[in-house]
């Protein structure tokens, strides 16, 4: 094990465990639900713009982004630039109508918004069960890419990383709620800038300069410095699908959601888009290209999602490498933590409240049985990673496109179109599940694109059909009192 690399990191994880108790004793009083997991909707424009931003970019953007740069050259540093619009897309769409109804509905969970939207207990479980398997995938890239950090950059082998990284996220979720969440992605936001700049500069100048770098990358390959990537992988077909997997459909994610109803007020959502959308393009942009980048500087590694762990220990000095070590760390912890939280809620709230609605009143089970679910939850995500796949960025992708196939448009016209009823937004999710499951499944790209595609357009298509037959909601189910 690496010492100067893991001293920083102790004391990053320190920091966290801090946060977590600050966060504990700055519990506002009221109804418990609302406190653990939305925070009593206070935060500010800052903090909503780095914790989007956090739990948005995840282990995929710290470790398989640049492991697919590494792999495909500087055309996918270009993919990943379509990414912008995300924090502006969630915000701009969801936003003001969205936290509206919530507070007049009282929501804590997107279930809530969803139950409470289209009178439907069936599409409430069937939305609970898409999202608690989803983020079990989702969890578990994260705890692989974590684990795989720790692996390559201070020298601890993948079995234990996997177990101080898992019960140190799951301690200190369970332990501090959304409170505790949102504080750690703040810090973990400017941890990850940091980080990401640093490491960019240092594997640029560890390469002899910008120009020298491609230069490199040319005679290895002339296809690393093609707009098409290595292997010709970023065609027309490909591009688009990834733009509305990674970008469009994160306004169906729902631990992305469920931002847009924790927030104070419209001033922090409009700084907020600001500010996130700057803090996306510079993370975005430097991780990406510095692992496009340090091809040049490790031409021959054999697994791509090693190239940043891997750069961290070849082009920064021990203990700066212990510091940027934090930077992918935080980017994963907080992706961990909202889904871990989102999961929780799932449970407690929608599942375990709705079979026993007479246990609201009773808050110190309520609290103690929170905590568990979630630190449960975080256990069997570790024995989940327990033996990873090579590549994670896919089973990243795999997981979202199935959240964004479920939630997309019952979200969306569930929130604009006033028609919308049961029977449309039951048989979209129907749809769209079965359809990603069955082409991902297969492996099939219908022209070139990607099954999201075909999978959101049948279930748009599925809804309209849907809605035809359905009971019409009433007129004031998306009128603000």
């Amino acid at each position: 094990m690496k010492t100067e690399v893991l001293l920083p990191l102790i004391a990053y994880l320190l920091l966290v465990f801090g946060l977590s108790v600050y966060a504990y004793t700055r519990r506002e009083q009221g109804n418990f639900l609302t406190e653990y997991f939305l925070g009593n909707r206070s935060m500010g424009g800052f903090v909503l713009a780095m914790t989007l931003t956090a739990t948005y970019i995840s282990a995929s953007s710290f470790i398989g982004g640049p492991g697919a740069a590494y792999k495909f050259g500087l055309g996918w540093v270009l993919l990943a630039m379509i990414q912008l619009p995300a924090v502006w897309l969630s915000l701009g769409v969801l936003g003001k109508k969205f936290a509206i109804l919530a507070r007049r509905y009282n929501a804590v969970t997107l279930n809530d918004m969803l139950f409470a939207r289209y009178q439907s207990r069936l599409l409430v479980w069937l939305a609970s069960l898409s999202l608690l398997v989803a983020f079990l995938g989702a969890m578990t890239v994260q705890f692989i890419g974590g684990a795989r950090l720790l692996e390559t950059a201070a020298g601890i082998p993948y079995d234990t990383g996997l177990l101080i990284f898992g019960i140190s996220i799951a301690l200190y979720t369970a332990f501090g709620g959304f409170r505790a969440s949102v504080l750690n992605d703040a810090m973990q936001g400017l941890v990850m800038l940091l980080g990401t700049i640093l490491l960019l500069v240092a594997v640029v100048h560890a390469a002899g300069g910008l120009h020298s770098a491609v230069d490199k990358l040319q005679q290895i390959d002339p296809k690393l410095v093609s707009v098409h990537g290595g292997d010709d992988v970023l065609s027309l077909p490909f591009m688009a699908s990834f733009w509305i997997l990674v970008c469009f459909g994160v306004i169906g994610l729902p631990h992305t959601a469920v931002r847009c109803i924790s927030y104070k007020d419209s001033k922090a959502v409009h700084r907020g888009i600001v500010l996130g959308t700057i803090v996306v393009a510079i993370l975005m942009f430097g991780m990406h290209l510095a692992g496009a980048l340090g091809r040049a500087v490790l031409p021959d590694l054999k697994i791509p999602d090693q190239v940043i762990p891997t750069l961290m220990i070849t082009v920064l000095p021990p203990f700066a490498a212990g510091i940027f070590l934090a930077a992918p760390m935080a980017a994963i912890m907080s992706t961990i933590n909202a889904q871990l939280l989102q999961s929780s809620a799932t449970i407690v709230k929608d599942l375990y409240l709705g079979i026993k609605p007479e246990q609201l009143a009773n808050e110190r089970k309520l609290k103690r049985f929170s905590s568990w679910a979630t630190f449960v939850l975080g256990l069997l995500v570790l024995l989940a990673a327990w033996r990873p796949p090579e590549m994670i960025i896919w089973l990243n992708l795999l997981a979202f496109g199935g959240l964004e196939a479920v939630f997309l448009w019952p979200l969306v016209l569930g929130l604009y179109w006033e028609r919308a009823n049961a029977t449309g937004a039951l048989s979209s999710m129907i749809v769209g599940a079965v359809c990603y499951t069955l082409l991902a499944s297969i492996d099939l790209h219908i022209a070139g694109l990607h099954p999201i595609v075909p999978s959101l357009s049948l279930s748009l298509l599925a809804f309209y059909v849907g809605n035809k037959f359905g009971k019409q909601p009433r007129e004031t189910v998306l009128k603000p009192s």
